[in-house]
């Protein structure tokens, strides 16, 4: 048997949704990446409680879809997996690229990112890869990518946060330990960490407490 894994490239199509309208009046811009098993309009959901008039909200969506389990009957999407990282990473930057891209979006106004779970890898590498300048970073329940360096980081002149639940199902005392060791590594006096007691969800009154 002669197996042999082949590549192509071809254009494809995705979707993203916004939340409010981008006017005179914004004050902040938001980039938010979801967690795994999320759809970008539900997740703009948890943002609803900022001032309509002064926040625009941009929810990218991750390409890959599935049906979740056990019962198989909604659909969530996932950014990454293990399996071709590096080039499945880089159809996500193009995805973000196209996105700033349609929105022409202003240099006047505080441009907020965040990373919710599997959302903080995505979001962590496209601000180190395109060297991305913003306003603020919110790193919320996720992981930190192993290959980012300080060096990665060091043109980023602006507020980190790190946000976790204490009683995270996906976070051990080790793995916290661990996170937060890296993140003050990378972002070193930039560096907020703001723990919540909770378990792994969005801490929507910690998000709305940051602008």
């Amino acid at each position: 048997m002669n197996l042999e894994e082949k590549e192509i490239s071809y254009t494809t199509t995705n979707t993203y949704a916004t939340l409010n309208s981008l006017t005179d009046k914004t004050k902040n811009i938001w980039f938010v990446c979801h967690g795994m098993g999320y759809l970008s309009r539900y997740f703009l959901r948890y943002f609803s409680g900022l001032n309509i008039y002064e926040n625009y909200v941009i929810a990218p969506q991750a390409q890959s879809k599935y049906y979740i389990p056990p019962k198989f009957k909604h659909v969530g999407a996932s950014w990454l997996t293990k399996e071709n990282t590096l080039k499945e990473t880089d159809n996500v930057m193009r995805n973000f690229d196209a996105i700033f891209e349609a929105e022409q979006l202003p240099k006047d106004k505080n441009l907020i990112v965040l990373g919710y779970s599997q959302g903080v890898s995505v979001a962590m590498r496209y601000i180190a890869k395109r060297k991305l300048q913003c306003s603020q970073l919110i790193l919320h329940s996720g992981g930190i990518p192993k290959e980012l360096t300080p060096e990665n980081f060091r043109f980023l002149n602006t507020k980190v946060t790190m946000i976790y639940g204490t009683e995270d199902e996906y976070l051990n005392e080790e793995r916290i330990t661990h996170e937060v060791k890296i993140a003050s590594k990378l972002f070193n006096n930039s560096l907020e960490i703001i723990p919540f007691e909770g378990k792994h969800i969005v801490n929507v009154e910690l998000i709305n407490a940051l602008v």
